[in-house]
């Protein structure tokens, strides 16, 4: 369903308590009885996991499948799929500055992509109380799975231009995929780039950002969203670069001080996090949950941009009772 997202954004920001709005998909696949292989293979089954998650919890909007493996696996990157964890990728498809010439950029449909555009085509059918966001992800982050993620450092300072050749063709392919997303129904996308929190300020800028960039350039509208996501441990130090990049809105994991980020966001922009995902989330119990998410509010909740999520896609094997007691401690919270 089409919405006005600039408003969405701007009454979430104005608004006194606010939903939580965690990264909250993969135990979906629970809620059905089914497992996560049975989940990546369907879109009925994702559009159903969603379906099921939007009527457990009260969250600001419904987000898809935070599986950073799909997109590498067009390009021709090998995966590794088991029953009960998120997919991951096992091996590079560029090694060489004639390898990255040669990469070819895929249509988009190809691998399980048709599988993900047609689970929000029918997720939007079935969730009509909030924004739907499909999840994809950044750039960088796609490249430096293309080529090793632990040669992707290297590469940025011995082989450049190799990565800039397939950062572009990473770039095109993301711009044209997130497009089929908004063709489908999708309100906006969870951006997830990752990869970018390893690097010092100056290869943020310049393998991250400006590619970043130029996705929100061909894809944001008022009705449209780009929400970017980074998770690692150097967001606070490349902050001016993440807010370069025109996102609509910032989403930030537990490897940094929530708080401390706050201090660096402008006031019209919001910021999400952060919750530990596996720590809390997975391995705690509802009431270390409880405690996590409270203080993390008690810090941050001062500042009318913060919204409380998790800090990044919450496991497939969490316990509801932990998710549950999540969404408690965010109702908590605000009845004080």
């Amino acid at each position: 369903m089409k919405r006005n997202m600039k408003a969405w954004l701007s009454d979430m920001l104005n608004a006194e308590t606010k939903k939580a709005m965690p990264v909250l998909s993969f135990p979906g696949a629970s809620l059905l009885g089914i497992d996560v292989k049975e989940l990546i293979f369907s879109a009925d089954n994702q559009a159903k996991a969603m379906a099921a998650v939007a009527k457990r919890v009260d969250s600001a909007a419904s987000v898809s499948l935070m599986d950073l493996s799909v997109e590498a696996e067009c390009f021709g990157a090998p995966i590794h799929i088991s029953e009960d964890e998120v997919p991951t990728v096992t091996g590079c498809v560029v090694s060489s500055p004639e390898e990255a010439e040669a990469l070819q950029v895929p249509p988009v449909g190809a691998g399980r992509t048709d599988i993900y555009i047609d689970a929000i085509r029918k997720a939007v059918k079935l969730i009509d109380d909030r924004p739907v966001f499909a999840g994809v992800i950044g750039p960088f982050s796609l490249t430096g799975r293309l080529v090793d993620v632990t040669e992707a450092m290297i590469y940025c300072y011995e082989e450049p231009e190799m990565m800039h050749t397939v950062l572009e063709k990473a770039t095109a392919f993301l711009i044209d995929y997130i497009k089929a997303y908004k063709e489908a129904g999708a309100n906006g996308v969870v951006m997830a780039e990752p990869l970018a929190g390893l690097l010092s300020p100056d290869l943020a800028e310049e393998f991250s950002a400006r590619y970043v960039k130029k996705i929100n350039e061909a894809v944001q509208s008022d009705d449209f969203l780009v929400i970017y996501h980074n998770c690692g441990n150097t967001t606070i130090l490349t902050i001016d670069s993440i807010l370069g990049t025109g996102s609509d809105a910032y989403h930030f994991g537990n490897a940094i001080d929530m708080a401390e980020m706050m201090k660096h966001m402008p006031a019209d922009k919001i910021a999400m996090g952060n919750v530990d995902p596996a720590g809390v989330l997975r391995n705690g119990t509802p009431e270390t949950v409880k405690q996590a998410t409270k203080d993390i509010m008690g810090a941050c909740c001062g500042y009318k941009n913060f919204v409380i999520s998790s800090g990044c896609d919450i496991p497939p094997a969490t316990p509801w009772e932990n998710i549950d007691a999540f969404f408690e401690a965010v109702n908590e919270f605000y009845k004080k």
